[in-house]
């Protein structure tokens, strides 16, 4: 990997930051680039790193963030208006593209738009790297080992709380704002499907030391994407603890406080994940603090990879696709501990 320069659009925003320190952590060199020049000069001070305002409608401008970089990780939302003009982009430069998507809208249309081009041109194109879409994919994968078809999957989260940024709120509005009428989406029957109805609420038995929570059921998430992608699993769900999903919606729940030098919050989470395959069942667990700053590794373990010629394919391709989850998952550490042997 003799290139270490990496563009991050979007460097400016919560997570953005923490992906710009982690890469600077391990030896890459962030290039700083989003729509506002102001707030990239700001975060740019002091440590002369390169700035590039571009604006998700300006071409030239985001062929200039792109010059001379290796890759581009995308943490700008809504994604739903910055995926493809980024991913383009990334294409016109001959770069891989990442992003920290968890807009379910956005991922499909990823998939959707930019497979066949980005496997004729060779490619790569990573959408959803990131907590919600990227961990439990790589997890299901794992836990899938020498299966290669399953009858379901489900993904439960536990979180002890969930503070949403302004990014995360916005995101939100705008899938709603797509959805409109078309009520939630659901992965089941091999096929992504519209529900009006509300989702059920029921109990999941987490490892413990967390034990059975109640969590609200089809609290649908991004892999919902990116796990049927690749993997045969005609049914696929996931599920949230209520006290986090009541605080994401609710209008007085404040940002995410930082508790520590590197501004991670005190938030922690468990993800479980269980595959089955008629009566046979298997298990993946990863543990963690701040479901934001963990993004960081998760995109940019994901890049020095791809840099480093892991990748299995190319095209449009969710990260358990692309890498050797388990080993993957076990380079996390010490930012994500994972139990692959549940």
């Amino acid at each position: 990997m003799s290139n270490t320069t990496v563009t991050v659009y979007g460097a400016y925003g919560h997570t953005g930051r923490f992906v710009v320190a982690h890469l600077r952590e391990r030896g890459f060199t962030p290039v700083l680039s989003g729509r506002d020049a102001a707030k990239l000069h700001a975060l740019a001070d002091g440590t002369g790193l390169d700035v590039r305002p571009a604006s998700v409608d300006d071409p030239t401008a985001l062929d200039a963030a792109l010059a001379g970089a290796a890759a581009v990780i995308n943490c700008a939302g809504p994604f739903a208006s910055t995926t493809a003009p980024v991913i383009e982009a990334a294409l016109r430069a001959g770069i891989p593209y990442v992003d920290v998507a968890a807009e379910l809208e956005a991922n499909l249309d990823t998939f959707a738009d930019f497979a066949d081009r980005a496997r004729t041109a060779g490619a790569t194109v990573l959408p959803a790297m990131a907590f919600y879409g990227g961990l439990g994919d790589l997890l299901a994968t794992a836990a899938m080992a020498d299966w290669t078809e399953a009858d379901e999957a489900h993904v439960a989260y536990a979180l002890s709380s969930w503070h949403p940024t302004a990014g995360t709120r916005l995101s939100s509005a705008v899938s709603r704002e797509r959805r409109g009428s078309g009520g939630r989406l659901v992965y089941t029957k091999g096929a992504v499907e519209r529900r009006h109805d509300a989702p059920a609420t029921t109990d999941w038995t987490f490892p413990d030391p967390t034990g059975t929570r109640a969590v609200v059921a089809e609290f649908t998430m991004a892999d919902v994407i990116t796990i049927p992608s690749h993997l045969r699993i005609p049914e696929v769900r996931t599920y949230m603890t209520v006290e986090a999903a009541t605080q994401v919606v609710a209008p007085d729940t404040p940002a995410p406080a930082p508790v520590d030098a590197d501004g991670r919050s005190a938030q922690t989470f468990v993800v479980d994940v269980v595959v089955r395959k008629g009566t046979a069942e298997r298990r993946a667990v990863a543990t963690g603090r701040d479901i934001y700053a963990v993004t960081a590794p998760l995109a940019v373990e994901a890049v020095a990879r791809l840099l480093n010629g892991a990748a299995r394919t190319t095209g449009v391709a969710s990260a358990g696709e692309l890498f050797d989850a388990p080993a993957f998952l076990r380079a996390l550490a010490p930012h994500i501990t994972v139990d692959l042997a549940v």
